[in-house]
């Protein structure tokens, strides 16, 4: 418990620490009917040869969640294009007493040929956590993000962090 503690207080602060140094003069690309804040560097498509990053915000409902392992929740908003809505956040590993400490992947709706990995360490007691995305398949392969989550009205959770796409050429 002790350890799962120190990890979840870790992943905060690296969360804090990367949204406080996100380059926030990057040319902004608008979006009609979103806030300039909301749409920076959105695209999240892989053919443009610069690293992209900015803020992430999104947001799932976790109605058909089981708690077993292979359980999800479904993406209901994103401001980054790569995260659809409707794509699924699955669960690895069931809940515990206490919350979750599991890998998840994100699995866009069909014919979605891409996932994204990650981890969740998430506190059902307290009803926050953080979740990491490092990598994955198709457009997710340079995908990293850091975010907290947050338990909003049941069974409705918010990501809301930063996000990166790399231009990493030594695979």
């Amino acid at each position: 418990m002790i350890h799962r503690k120190a990890l979840m207080a870790t992943a905060i602060l690296a969360s804090v620490a990367i949204t406080a140094c996100s380059d926030t003069t990057a040319p902004k690309t608008l979006v009609p009917g979103l806030p300039a804040a909301a749409t920076n560097n959105q695209q999240g498509d892989q053919d443009e040869g610069d690293a992209r990053s900015g803020a992430l915000h999104v947001t799932k409902e976790c109605s058909q969640y089981t708690g077993q392992a292979g359980g999800f929740c479904t993406i209901t908003s994103s401001n980054l294009k790569a995260i659809e809505v409707g794509t699924r956040v699955v669960y690895q590993l069931a809940v515990g007493p206490a919350g979750l400490d599991t890998d998840v992947r994100l699995v866009p709706p069909p014919p979605g040929k891409s996932i994204a990995f990650g981890h969740v360490v998430l506190s059902l007691v307290t009803r926050q956590g953080v979740v990491t995305i490092s990598g994955g398949t198709g457009k997710f392969k340079h995908f990293h993000a850091n975010a907290v989550v947050t338990g909003l009205t049941r069974p409705n959770w918010a990501w809301d962090g930063t996000y990166s796409f790399s231009d990493d050429d030594d695979d």
